[in-house]
């Protein structure tokens, strides 16, 4: 029968669910040429695309897209738009400490430069700088987010912890026990729009962009790079070819016509439930006046926000990764995950029972083995990636594709001179280690999340550098 409060669910992502969705571009349908050729139409590739043009109007920049603009992670997430470029503070700390002032500077003004993209443009994406609230749900978390604060402001954030009564004061929760409040490092967006907007702004700048074009093969071609295009067959697609002098690939989970690039990425599948509007009675009794967007510091966590009409975005908790890097569009209905989402919905918000839902959905997160994105070259300093996000790709791959175009141009900026960024993440051995290693790191942080402690397990992945985050 499934939860009750879903029953007229549709299973499509709300975001990308509208009318006045923007009609795709054509696609290459003739052999082409250009100075960048961008693979992938999501925010890393759309990013790359107006930089370059931004930074060089006479540059001749070609977008391949192998669906439509924003139909996969870019489309679907819940458009927590934050600073951080490693994943939050803990990570970054762990990782690369000397280089975490550096690292936190330039989130904040990669922030920066989005919101004045937004405003430049006059892209309608509903972009709030909220800030971001983390709320404890379990009593060895208070402490947690007490020093999660600390740490916070040490770095030059504004943020502050919130005890029991003024957490409850922002947002009205039985469950929340303490809350630290960053005020300033997220911004929350329609995340679908944001695409669509940047979409339009490249157009504007003279982009040439291509959907429903698959990129199969990336090779080298006299000074530059070969692309080919359409079905595979053998190591050439059967599409038009494109000849360009660089490339960069962004193509998040998706197999990337690099394969060298593939051992560092595995698919982990996220779900996301929408509501219904909340009438002013609802609204009144959950506050959340300052409407920031809400996490808990756990493995297995939860990720909710408010939108701009009052319906409240419930996701993440369950992150399933399946055999053999599993991608596949049934993948992303998964009926136990929704009851189980919608439960915990109102466990959290009991006073808001009887609320429907009217949209449910899934969708794949390309997960590194560090926990934050990674950029090299490939084919003689060619063509350049990004990739591994994590979850955290709405506002980091703007700087990804940055760091991109400074490896292609041979430019040495702040950036690509920290070893967070020269640096790539562990790969992850093959099947059937990988799912193995995958499923028992799932329960040990399940078990991590009930005691309040890593286990074993957990401390030797991260004694190796190794880990999986949900």
């Amino acid at each position: 029968m499934g939860h009750p409060a879903l029953h007229e669910a549709v299973s499509k992502p709300y975001w990308l669910d509208t009318p006045d969705a923007p009609a795709p571009c054509e696609p290459l349908s003739s052999n082409t040429s250009c100075d960048l050729l961008v693979v992938g139409g999501g925010y890393t590739g759309l990013w790359t695309a107006l930089l370059a043009k931004e930074q060089d109007p006479s540059r001749e920049v070609v977008l391949l897209e192998g669906r439509t603009v924003g139909w996969a992670a870019s489309g679907r997430n819940g458009g927590f738009c934050a600073a951080s470029l490693t994943h939050g503070h803990e990570n970054g700390l762990a990782r690369h400490p000397k280089e975490m002032p550096v690292l936190e500077r330039l989130g904040r003004e990669n922030l920066d430069a989005i919101q004045a993209t937004v405003q430049r443009y006059g892209i309608d994406c509903d972009f709030r700088r909220t800030g971001a609230l983390e709320v404890a749900v379990e009593p060895h978390q208070v402490e947690w987010l007490r020093e999660d604060a600390d740490s916070a402001q040490q770095l030059g954030e504004d943020a502050v912890f919130l005890d029991q009564d003024a957490v409850r004061a922002e947002v009205n929760s039985p469950r929340y026990l303490a809350g630290s409040w960053h005020k300033t490092d997220t911004a929350l967006v329609d995340p679908a729009r944001l695409a669509w907007g940047l979409k339009a702004a490249c157009l504007k700048l003279g982009v040439r962009i291509y959907e429903n074009t698959w990129v199969s093969w990336i090779g080298r071609h006299k000074e530059g790079a070969e692309v080919s295009t359409g079905p595979w067959f053998g190591r050439w697609g059967a599409g038009p070819t494109v000849h360009a002098r660089r490339v960069a690939v962004g193509t998040n989970v998706f197999p990337s016509p690099l394969r060298r690039t593939r051992k560092f990425i595995v698919p982990v599948y996220d779900y996301a439930l929408m509501s219904e509007p909340l009438d002013a009675e609802q609204l009144a009794s959950i506050g959340w006046q300052n409407r920031q967007g809400v996490g808990e510091p756990s493995y297995h966590f939860h990720y909710y926000r408010i939108t701009h009409d009052n319906r409240i975005l419930w996701g993440g908790y369950d992150a399933v990764y399946h055999w053999r890097n599993g991608l596949d569009e049934t993948l992303e209905h998964r009926p136990e995950t929704f009851d189980t989402l919608a439960d915990q919905f109102f466990d959290t918000f009991p006073q808001l029972y009887g609320l429907r839902f009217t949209h449910k959905w899934g969708g794949a997160i390309d997960t590194c083995s560090r926990f934050f994105a990674f950029q090299r070259t490939a084919k003689g300093g060619r063509v350049a990636y990004s990739l591994g996000y994590t979850g955290l790709g709405v506002g980091a791959t703007r700087f990804g594709a940055q760091v991109m175009l400074d490896l292609l141009d041979g430019r040495e900026s702040e950036a690509t001179q920290l070893r967070a960024i020269r640096s790539r993440p562990w790969p992850f051995p093959p099947e059937p280690i990988k799912y193995a290693g995958i499923q028992v790191t799932q329960r040990a942080m399940a078990r991590a999340d009930v005691k309040g402690r890593e286990g074993v397990w957990l401390r030797t992945l991260n004694r190796l550098g190794l880990g999986f985050d949900s």
